[in-house]
């Protein structure tokens, strides 16, 4: 992907979050990894969202939606308002529910083709880097590693006032991946295995890929 293309896409997606109504309201917008180091092209561009909860519910929409397209959680997982205004982007999980981090790629991502990762998490991107190493240190799963090397694009309803500009320019500087996970706390041979996961579990992604967390 070309990065010019990638940052567009970038841009795209914090305008639609400052602007849009969407299945969850968003508290954070990060980009991490190749597209934050100034790569050029790039395999893959990952995007971060925290999303909040949604505070009050609407029964009358869990019962009207799961009649009507079978998907049970409608105005309480992900807003009714959206849901009514987009019904064919509508996606539920196994078991049924409205899944937010896959409505959300539905409308942000709308061309499945693209080598976009959209990771949606209810903590923020930094406290989720910690946890998520924690636990795929635990399970020795290091391909659930978050590369800990972003940059925040949009945060408590503020666009950065400079950050894309930085990125267009390449203008950031981050250590090489292992050099951030030892930042981390790895030792240098578990940080060298590390990359290897990560690198090799990527590598195995294609098109549009969406993974929703919660910490």
């Amino acid at each position: 992907m070309e990065r010019d293309a990638a940052l567009d896409r970038v841009e795209e997606i914090v305008d639609a979050v400052e602007s849009e109504t969407l299945p969850v309201p968003i508290r954070e917008v990060w980009v991490y990894g190749d597209v934050a180091l100034g790569l050029d092209p790039l395999d893959r561009l990952d995007v971060y969202v925290t999303k909040d909860i949604l505070l009050r519910g609407d029964p009358d929409a869990a019962e009207e939606f799961e009649q009507s397209h079978g998907v049970k959680g409608v105005g309480k997982s992900v807003r009714a308002e959206w849901a009514r205004e987009h019904p064919n982007l509508l996606r539920a999980n196994a078991n049924g529910y409205a899944a937010p981090e896959k409505c959300l790629a539905a409308h942000l991502l709308p061309d499945d083709d693209e080598p976009v990762h959209l990771e949606v998490c209810n903590a923020s991107f930094e406290d989720n880097v910690t946890q998520r190493l924690k636990g795929a240190v635990t399970r020795e799963a290091y391909e659930q590693i978050l590369d800990p090397r972003g940059v925040c694009l949009y945060a408590d309803g503020q666009r950065s006032p400079d950050a894309m500009e930085k990125l267009r320019q390449s203008e950031f500087a981050f250590p090489t991946l292992s050099g951030a996970l030892e930042m981390l706390g790895l030792e240098g041979d578990e940080a060298d295995t590390a990359v290897d996961a990560m690198r090799a579990y990527r590598a195995e992604q294609t098109g549009t890929s969406v993974r929703g967390d919660v910490v």
